[in-house]
């Protein structure tokens, strides 16, 4: 489903350019869900924003669903690549309800019974009929972020590109989403790429990732191997010592 080949992404700047991704190749699969993990400025989200045509690729060779995104975007495309982003106060319209927030995809994608596919939409998020006509400041940062995902369901996509989609909520609410991701990737049989700093979060979804740094790709492996802690790459180690939280044991006998 995805194809990532020697994938390079550059920005103009003031001094010149900035190379944000280098050299950065992966598959997907049909069906299967694959992390991309990584510290704040690794590039992660710069790939996931290349995938949905928000990016450029300024080198190598991308296909998704089979569209070469060095060509011009068809309109399926754009019904099959959804995305969900990362801020779930900032990434629904503070003036739309949520009946118009899941209408507007529906509409640009020329789909009918709309009403009928709204209120299943919100059904299949856990949200009921009593939510369409309320606005973001209504709903509590969980409900916002389930609104964005049925968004991005809506229009029944075969790829859903999820860029941290847990790390603004409380860590009770984090648990309900990834739940609910999982979910849909198994009665859906969706494709998904997940972005995270998290391991731990990635392993509850993924079978395979991606540990990128500095814009490239350091170390892929699959998720049985990161539980194993069977990993190559230094920094992969010291991301998994982060997973683990503070322990006052190793700070300990250390110059303050």
């Amino acid at each position: 489903m995805i194809d990532v080949q020697a994938l390079g992404v550059r920005f103009r700047s003031r001094h010149g350019h900035v190379d944000a991704v280098r050299d950065v190749s992966f598959r997907v699969d049909v069906g299967d869900a694959f992390g991309l993990v990584g510290e704040s400025g690794s590039g992660k989200t710069t790939v996931l924003r290349a995938l949905c045509g928000l990016a450029p690729v300024s080198s190598g060779h991308v296909t998704v669903g089979g569209h070469a995104l060095d060509k011009a975007l068809p309109h399926t495309f754009l019904r099959d690549v959804q995305m969900v982003f990362q801020d779930p106060y900032g990434s629904l319209h503070p003036r739309f309800t949520v009946d118009r927030t899941l209408r507007e995809p529906l509409a640009i994608a020329g789909s009918d019974r709309q009403d009928e596919r709204i209120v299943a939409a919100l059904h299949e998020v856990g949200l009921g009929p009593t939510f369409r006509f309320r606005y973001p400041h209504q709903l509590s940062g969980g409900q916002r972020q389930r609104v964005a995902i049925a968004r991005a369901l809506v229009v029944e996509p075969r790829v859903l590109l999820l860029d941290e989609p847990t790390s603004a909520l409380d860590v009770s609410v984090q648990a309900e989403i990834l739940n609910l991701l999982r979910k849909l990737h198994r009665e859906r049989n969706l494709t998904m790429v997940l972005v995270s700093h998290n391991l731990a979060v990635v392993g509850f979804l993924c079978s395979r990732v991606a540990v990128m740094r500095n814009g490239g790709v350091v170390e892929q492996t699959d998720i049985e191997a990161v539980r194993a802690r069977n990993v190559q790459h230094e920094y992969t180690r010291r991301l998994l010592q982060a997973t683990d939280g503070y322990h006052r044991a190793a700070t300990q006998g250390r110059p303050r």
